[in-house]
């Protein structure tokens, strides 16, 4: 059968059925139509959320011990030849024994400062509003010192409402507080189980998933793994080192200033440092609270051990542990900051970053896929600057004739 030419096909064949953009907008349509399509019918996958919601945090915990733990996991095999189960064992051992040793002596300090600091609280606000008052006495900031009682006064109203909601919600919610807490045994029971199999058979996760792909895409598939698993380790290693870094200045700079409550605030602070860019500054307002009612000099030496942390950490322990791994635009990183703080609030702020660099990988390969396969990206479609006369003798010509 003869192939009919080019020139003698319609314009139906030459603008729809053989055109890219065309093709390309026909695709993005179907997939919106199914999007569309299986909002319609979501209840049929309730079941499946409440099932991951039920799996996804044992899951997720034993995924960060395994960042943690792997390393060494790898060193004791690798470099003292020491058998992968034993090397578990004795890991395990010693993270068992490090958390006795915290409930035992480490927990009951910090529970006594979390008392105090809770029964002085109110206190210290008072106080600070107080400072803050006489602070605004000048008539000229009379209505500064208004907006301020205002606020104060919208604070404590609210704080008490809520306060005199809480001995009954309760007691009402109190099967769901002991569910809670149930979900919270379960997860720490749990985690452990499935963390000893990730460090077990953590080579053969990979090899178990590449099996269901086509052959052509196995190398693809694998190598999009790795990436992903390089990148999440490094994340996740680096935030934590950091954190307790973060956590062990903040003590020991609080400690030398004389600074009330020096280890719960320096917990706070490793803890809320996982939130990028302004988890350090969280973790300084509580600290200026009660430097504040201490005296005005310490809010200064508060100050300056904010100011020496941030360099420190910024300047030597940032570069030195996460440097540029996750390869992201500190713009890129404060966009992803807003817009999964605004979805998902403390949580989305502390997985954003993570799960934007799973999907920067994905979409990064699929597209590096599209450009290998697509006729758009053809370095020989290119035109030259000139067909007859080379870049450089084009360059000389406009010379001459200036």
């Amino acid at each position: 059968m003869r192939e009919t030419p080019e020139k003698n096909k319609s314009w139906f064949y030459k603008w729809f059925l053989n055109n890219q953009l065309t093709v390309i907008l026909i695709n993005i349509f179907l997939v919106f139509l199914i999007i569309f399509l299986f909002s319609k019918i979501s209840f049929v996958f309730q079941p499946v959320g409440q099932i991951l919601g039920i799996i996804m945090p044992p899951v997720i915990l034993a995924l960060v011990l395994y960042y943690l733990i792997n390393p060494l996991i790898n060193v004791l095999e690798n470099k003292l030849h020491v058998n992968r189960i034993i090397s578990i064992a004795f890991v395990f051992i010693i993270i068992l024994a490090l958390l006795i040793w915290g409930v035992m002596s480490l927990i009951p300090f910090v529970q006594s400062q979390i008392d105090s600091l809770v029964k002085n609280w109110p206190q210290y606000w008072d106080s600070l509003n107080k400072s803050l008052q006489n602070m605004f006495s000048d008539p000229k900031l009379h209505l500064v010192k208004e907006r301020l009682a205002a606020t104060n006064a919208s604070i404590t109203k609210n704080f008490e409402k809520s306060m005199s909601h809480v001995l009954p919600q309760t007691m009402n919610n109190l099967s769901s507080a002991v569910s809670v807490l149930t979900n919270v045994v379960m997860i720490l029971l749990t985690a452990p189980f499935i963390l000893f199999f990730m460090l077990k058979d953590d080579k053969k996760f990979k090899v178990s998933v590449v099996k269901f792909v086509p052959n052509r895409l196995k190398k693809s598939v694998s190598d999009m793994l790795s990436e992903i698993s390089q990148a999440l380790s490094s994340y996740i290693t680096g935030q934590l080192t950091v954190a307790f870094w973060v956590a062990v200045m903040f003590f020991v700079g609080y400690l030398i200033i004389g600074q009330r409550y020096a280890l719960i605030l320096g917990i706070v602070a490793g803890i809320l440092n996982l939130i990028p860019y302004i988890g350090s500054a969280l973790a300084l307002i509580p600290s200026l609270v009660i430097a504040a009612f201490i005296a005005p000099s310490m809010v200064i030496k508060v100050l300056i051990v904010f100011a020496v942390e941030q360099t420190i950490e910024t300047r030597v322990i940032s570069p030195i542990i996460v440097g540029n791994k996750m390869q992201m635009h500190p713009v890129t990183t404060i966009l992803v900051l807003l817009v999964s703080a605004g979805l998902y609030g403390l949580i989305g702020m502390i997985a954003g970053i993570p799960i934007f660099a799973i999907l920067k990988i994905i979409c990064t390969r699929i597209f590096n896929w599209f450009k290998r396969n697509s006729s758009w990206y053809d370095e020989e479609d290119v035109e030259p600057l000139d067909e007859t006369t080379p870049a450089k003798d084009t360059e000389t010509s406009k010379k001459n004739h200036k």
